[in-house]
């Protein structure tokens, strides 16, 4: 089930990225043709970028296509790669997901008390929106890290 959500949210990951595209194309043409540009609109593109990288990763993860350095792990065999993606995933990415998930939630909570809003004239308002990013993000890379964590172990113990 998780499986299919993180696959869903893929997927408006991939229509966030064809926006953001779009997007910056507007603004860039806005800026050069009309000489006009707005804080809102440069604010919008990074939000979206932001959704994109931080919602994007537990798909990318789960597609097996994040950056890894394959000096070694290219020739090892399936069973290699699996205990090394076990002991990455166990010992690396879920303490990592787990503290960045725990430590964001009193960051977002303060936003939201106070209606963050941005500070610069022009700009979006209630900035807390973004930042319910960072933990809904790390909470699904953490999901999709104990799925993989099942996955692999089975695949050992199956050999």
């Amino acid at each position: 089930m998780i499986e299919k959500i993180i696959q869903k949210i893929g997927s408006v990951c991939s229509w966030l990225s064809f926006a953001l595209v779009i997007l910056i194309t507007i603004d860039v043409f806005l800026r050069y043709i009309f000489n006009f540009s707005s804080a809102s609109l440069y604010e919008l593109e990074w939000h979206f970028f932001a959704i994109i990288f931080l919602l994007g990763s537990s798909i990318t993860l789960q597609k097996d296509e994040h950056v890894r350095v394959d000096v070694f792990y290219n020739k090892f065999s399936n069973k290699k790669k699996d205990v090394v993606n076990l002991i990455g995933n166990l010992f690396f990415l879920l303490p990592f997901s787990i503290i960045i998930f725990y430590t964001s939630i009193p960051f977002v909570e303060d936003s939201l008390m106070i209606l963050e809003s941005s500070p610069d004239p022009g700009g979006l308002p209630f900035r807390f929106i973004i930042k319910s990013i960072i933990p809904i993000s790390f909470f699904l890379l953490a999901a999709q890290g104990i799925v993989n964590i099942i996955k692999n172990f089975k695949n050992i113990a199956n050999g």
